[in-house]
């Protein structure tokens, strides 16, 4: 199989690093597989798990699986059916998990609505649709504390927009502004300068491929706008 079919199903390599220490077969399905993958694709990682004589082929913080001899490929998650826990998704989120208080929340746009108790961080990029869906949702939601990071990998004038809101008076509700009434910020004074490059920088580094994304105080992640009562449950379940 060859890494474009890869990437047609999302199992890019989003890291290179070094492997751990392997057992004699891990190692010989390492070198049945690695060279199949084509375009250099490098494995990171190959791990016997404990359901189904299934091994764990890792690329980055992308998983599938392979049998015994690494003739095949099983791409998907792995459910438990007794207990419905997501084997998979369980991997990816500690593959993933970021330490919260490491961001540099001077550079986000801060966000306070009632006690503000629950934090989370949000990469979002002015121009996306689904950010402003995202932020729709946020606005009918009270005791939260939001930290927006104005990531711009959209379109061209998103970095404009977002050195705009940046250096409003108000940025926090320049944003709101913008995303939910879609009225545009005032033109930036030349001397303003804003994280855009800082910020893109980080995005990057965390792998945050789409917008919105959401972190959590537990460091795990949500890709994608969610809807009220599932952002509910992820809070209630953070600690």
């Amino acid at each position: 199989m060859k890494l474009t079919k890869l990437a047609a199903i999302g199992l890019l390599s989003l890291a290179s690093g070094l492997a751990l220490a392997q057992t004699p077969q891990e190692t010989a399905i390492k070198k049945a597989i690695e060279p199949r993958l084509g375009d250099g694709a490098k494995i990171d990682s190959i791990t016997k798990t404990p359901y189904g004589g299934l091994y764990e082929v890792r690329i980055g913080s992308d998983i599938f699986y392979t049998d015994a001899k690494g003739e095949y490929l099983f791409i998907g998650r792995i459910v438990d059916t007794k207990t419905f826990t997501d084997h998979t998704k369980a991997r990816v989120d500690d593959l993933t998990r970021i330490k919260f208080s490491d961001l540099p929340l001077e550079s986000a746009l801060k966000t306070v609505k009632g006690n503000g108790k629950r934090v989370i961080a949000v990469f979002e990029d002015p121009n996306c649709g689904y950010c402003k869906r995202f932020r729709q949702t946020l606005s009918e939601m009270d005791n939260l504390t939001v930290y927006t990071f104005m990531y711009n990998i959209l379109a061209e004038d998103s970095a404009v927009k977002s050195r705009n809101i940046w250096c409003s008076a108000d940025r926090a509700k320049a944003w709101d502004e913008w995303m939910l009434k879609g009225k545009a910020a005032e033109a930036a004074p030349a001397n303003c300068t804003a994280p855009n490059d800082k910020i893109l920088a980080l995005g990057q580094k965390l792998k945050v491929t789409g917008t919105p994304t959401i972190f959590f105080v537990d460091g795990t992640r949500v890709p994608g706008a969610i809807d009220r009562a599932a952002l509910e449950n992820k809070l209630a379940s953070t600690k």
